[in-house]
């Protein structure tokens, strides 16, 4: 399937949950395994924001707790599925460094934390089909990042599904082994997710350091599949 032909669709019930969320693909990447002056922009960011942050600070933002709330409407623990912001934010606090994985990964996970929004990146190389954020069935499969083998989903909650029934990213929180960016990713589905606590204009803050720093560092070319009426 051509990389433009590929389609991204929200269900009903899931929207009415309160998740929001702005899609696109970035193609033609030149993904590395980082940047020097990546690096410099991203330690001088996070020293800024460890200046504030506090595990206070994370539990009363109210962009996280509209991802608790979330969680909390579709039936899904806050212990056990921490939205991603949260992880990161708390990680910072913790190792006072945020942890490298490459720099197209390392890039969206820096927006992440200054934006509260949850984000994802999946190699379109390894989606089949198109993608669809809808209410889990129970059926589907789903390999979570870094885990040795499969693991079983129960019904209900959301998930971003392929056309393979493959979950591609469980809830604002698990991404999976099938999909997982490396250096050798060219082309990438990414998810820029809210909630009900979050506005458009937090949703569009977030896309633009977004499309500006990878295409700063790896290049690309943007394609947005929804909302269709969204420019950036």
């Amino acid at each position: 399937m051509a990389i433009n032909s590929i389609t991204f669709d929200i269900s009903p019930e899931v929207t009415g949950y309160g998740v929001n969320g702005i899609y696109l693909i970035i193609s033609g990447l030149k993904n590395s395994d980082t940047d020097s002056q990546f690096e410099q922009h991203r330690d001088e960011t996070i020293n800024r924001l460890l200046e504030e942050l506090t595990f206070d600070t994370i539990q009363q933002d109210p962009f996280l707790k509209g991802y608790r709330d979330l969680h909390s409407i579709v039936g899904f623990s806050n212990r056990n599925f921490p939205a991603a912001p949260e992880t990161l934010l708390e990680n910072l606090i913790r190792y006072r460094k945020m942890v490298h994985v490459n720099l197209l990964v390392d890039i969206y996970n820096l927006v992440s934390v200054q934006t509260r929004l949850a984000f994802g990146a999946h190699d379109l190389a390894h989606v089949t089909g198109n993608i669809h954020l809808k209410p889990m069935m129970g059926d589907e499969g789903f390999w979570p990042l870094g885990s040795p083998e499969p693991k079983k989903v129960r019904p209900g909650g959301y998930s971003y599904i392929d056309d393979a029934n493959d979950i591609i990213c469980m809830l604002d929180s698990r991404q999976v082994e099938k999909t997982k960016v490396t250096e050798e990713t060219r082309d990438c589905f990414y998810i820029i997710q809210g909630n009900a606590n979050i506005p458009i204009e937090s949703l569009h803050k977030g896309v633009d350091l977004l499309i500006d720093l990878t295409q700063k560092y790896c290049g690309g070319e943007v394609q947005i599949l929804y909302p269709a009426d969204f420019s950036f």
